[in-house]
């Protein structure tokens, strides 16, 4: 699947989704048409599956990087300085990119129902991120919930304007995002 994914992304990057096809991404990897028809029957397929692919890289860093690692190991600071800056940066090394051309074809492929589930997914980790700080007055679930959609709502409406990752003005954003979060905790410690 990842020579899949793999190849997705380099004939998206070249050609964009007019490039993009199940032939030409077969053609990248060497896989008979047939059997990529087998898992992908047309390019809306290819580009769900991708999707979905990144919704799951993106869980697994946070369960890795933020929610795994003992509060011993891994002070509540720097905790939700990763947590934060693994939900806003869409491209952070060592996740599948995604990009404003994708977030502008995600209606094909996402009905609300996915979004309500990808947003779920990311409020359990959150809520586990917050646990795994041990603080002695941690948020409330309502506040882990308004941080979230704060930082993953910046997110997508930031893909969906073109505001590019990588930039110094998303280093910004992302740090802002990171202090809002962390002001958000102490204020409730104080």
């Amino acid at each position: 699947m990842q020579a899949i994914y793999d190849a997705f992304v380099r004939i998206w990057e070249a050609e964009g989704w007019d490039g993009v096809t199940t032939r030409a991404v077969a053609l990248e990897t060497g896989i008979a048409v047939g059997t990529l028809y087998d898992y992908f029957p047309d390019k809306e397929a290819l580009l769900s599956g991708y999707v979905r692919h990144c919704v799951e890289a993106l869980l697994a860093r946070l369960d890795a990087d933020v929610v795994a690692p003992p509060a011993a190991a891994l002070a509540a600071r720097e905790r939700i300085a990763r947590l934060v800056r693994i939900t806003c940066d869409s491209r952070l090394d060592g996740l599948p990119a995604f990009d404003h051309g994708m977030l502008l074809l995600e209606h094909r492929v996402a009905e609300p129902k996915h979004h309500l589930r990808v947003y779920d997914e990311l409020a359990t980790r959150w809520l586990q991120a917050f646990a795994a700080c041990e603080l002695p007055d941690p948020p409330t679930d309502a506040t882990v919930h308004a941080l979230l959609t704060a930082a993953w709502g910046g997110r997508r409406y930031r893909l969906l304007r073109g505001l590019g990752s990588g930039t110094p003005d998303d280093a910004a954003w992302v740090a802002e995002m990171d202090e809002i979060a962390w002001r958000s905790v102490a204020a409730q410690r104080s």
